[in-house]
């Protein structure tokens, strides 16, 4: 397993090692002592399966109480996945990272807690599964508008505006958005 670089020290871009012939390939998407040595201790609580066609956008949830962190991996398809740090408190409030999960490329993703997640399907098909630190809590679930100017996510242009959910597509401004310390 190797930690990629992906421009924000608290985010893990990972790369696992994947072994594969003729017959298919085999590769380890958690092993507690792997990620101890790059640093990444984590315990997970639930794991979450999401399917969704071609330009369908998801996010930017985040739990205000009982955060979630997210390893994030795409098993069919692809997505632009996004994180933004909504830590008060750090030196990249704010801030986000974007970066492709694809099937192929079978990159994850570490999206700690303190961050909203947010994912544009690049694919028909494309499915996401994600385990996650702490349990879903629909009453303590915020969602930050996807075109927020505040943040300014360059989301791929797949010729269309993305379809969103009605909470999403009615999401909170940044600059008003419940955060964390």
């Amino acid at each position: 397993m190797k930690r990629l670089e992906c421009g924000h020290p608290d985010i893990a871009l990972l790369e696992p090692t994947v072994f594969g012939d003729h017959r298919g390939f085999v590769y380890e998407s958690w092993n507690a002592r792997q990620f101890a040595k790059l640093g990444l201790e984590m315990a997970f609580v639930q794991d979450n399966h999401s399917k969704s066609a071609k330009n369908i956008l998801r996010g930017l949830h985040y739990q205000l109480k009982h955060p979630q962190g997210k390893l994030v991996r795409a098993i069919s398809g692809s997505v632009f996945d996004v994180a933004v740090d909504l830590r008060r408190g750090s030196p990249r409030f704010g801030q986000w990272i974007g970066t492709e999960l694809s099937a192929s490329n079978k990159h994850m993703l570490w999206v700690p807690p303190g961050f909203a997640h947010g994912f544009l399907s690049l694919e028909d098909d494309t499915q996401l599964v994600y385990k996650c630190t702490d349990f879903y809590d629909p009453a303590n679930e915020r969602s930050i508008i996807w075109n927020d100017p505040d943040i300014g996510i360059e989301w791929p242009d797949l010729g269309e505006k993305p379809q969103l959910s009605d909470k999403d597509a009615h999401g909170t401004l940044f600059a008003t958005a419940d955060v964390y310390p």
